[in-house]
C-alpha cells in the first residue's frame, strides 16, 4: 500500500464494513481502514479469502470479523448486517465494493448472464445499503461509499450489464444521499476506470497485449491499481468529507476524458 497522508489513528474506535473484502479493491481498502484504526467487518461469498484477509489484519495488530455472505440473497444480507452491527455496537462506514463482470457483446449476454452481474452489482448493493443504512438512519449518523465505475457514466461496450448496473449504483448513491441526509448519513460513490486486479485480469483483459493497449490510452499512462482507490475511500471516511454527499469521485487517470469507444477498440 502507498504511504497514506491520513493520520494513522483517525478511524480509531470506528467500525467499517467492506463487501467483497477478500480480494482486489475491497482487500486493499479493508487493510487500509484497519491500518488507520477501524475494526473491519469483511463480507463476501469466499470464506477462505475472507479468513486470509482477517488473519492479515490481525497479524498487523488490527481487529477484523469475517462474515461469509451472498449479497444477492436479502435474507443472508440481513443476517450479516445484524451480526456486523452487534459485533461492536454499530457500523460507522459501509463500503459497498462487491462486484461481478465479464466481457460479451450485448447480443451475446444471456438472461442468466445479465442477472448474474446485475444481481451482485446493483441489487446486492441495494440490499446491503438498506440493511446497514436503516440502522444508521435510526442511530442518526453514518458514512456509505459505493464502489461504482466510470463505465456507469457513459457507454459500456462489451460490458452492457456492468455499465447499466454501475449507472444504477451511481444513481442509488445520489438518491440515498438526499433521502438520508437529514438523518446524518452521507452516501457517495468512487468511480474507478480500468483497474488491474487479479479478478479483472482473468475475466476482462487476460491478454497482456490488451492490457498494454488499454494502459497506453489512459492519459496518465497505466491501469489503476487497488491502492489508487484507497485514498478516495479514506477521504470519504474522514472528517474532511463531512459536508460531501451524493458525489462521485473519479479515479481513472483521465481516461474518461477520451473517446469512450477507445476502450471497445482496445479490447
Amino acid at each position: 500500500m502507498h504511504e497514506s497522508p491520513f493520520r494513522p489513528d483517525f478511524l480509531q474506535g470506528q467500525v467499517a464494513l467492506v463487501t467483497g473484502g477478500g480480494t482486489g479493491i475491497g482487500k486493499a481498502c479493508a487493510l487500509a481502514l484497519a491500518a488507520h484504526g477501524a475494526a473491519v467487518v469483511l463480507a463476501s461469498r469466499n470464506e477462505e479469502k475472507l479468513a486470509a484477509v482477517a488473519a492479515e489484519i490481525h497479524a498487523r495488530g488490527g481487529e477484523a470479523l469475517a462474515l461469509p455472505c451472498d449479497i444477492k440473497d436479502p435474507g443472508q444480507v440481513e443476517s450479516m448486517a445484524e451480526a456486523a452491527w452487534a459485533w461492536r455496537g454499530g457500523v460507522d462506514l459501509l463500503l459497498n465494493n462487491a462486484g461481478a463482470n465479464f466481457l460479451a457483446p450485448a447480443l451475446g449476454i444471456s438472461a442468466n448472464g445479465w442477472r448474474a452481474v446485475v444481481d451482485v452489482v446493483l441489487n446486492g448493493t441495494f440490499y446491503v445499503s438498506r440493511a446497514i443504512g436503516s440502522r444508521m438512519v435510526d442511530r442518526g449518523r453514518g458514512r456509505i461509499v459505493m464502489m461504482a465505475a466510470t463505465n456507469g457514466e457513459n457507454g459500456s461496450p462489451l460490458m452492457a450489464h456492468s455499465g447499466a448496473a454501475k449507472a444504477g449504483v451511481i444513481n442509488l448513491a445520489q438518491t440515498l444521499a438526499v433521502e438520508w441526509a437529514a438523518s446524518g448519513v452521507t452516501v457517495n460513490a468512487v468511480c474507478p476506470g480500468p483497474v488491474a486486479t487479479e479478478g479483472a485480469n482473468q475475466q476482462l483483459w487476460a491478454d497482456p497485449a490488451t492490457m498494454e493497449r488499454i494502459g497506453k490510452r489512459v492519459p496518465l499512462g497505466r491501469f489503476a491499481t487497488p491502492d489508487d482507490c484507497v485514498g478516495p475511500v479514506l477521504f470519504l471516511a474522514s472528517g474532511a468529507a463531512s459536508f460531501v454527499t451524493g458525489a462521485s469521485l473519479v479515479v481513472d487517470g483521465g481516461d474518461r476524458l477520451r473517446n469512450p469507444a477507445a476502450l471497445f477498440e482496445a479490447l
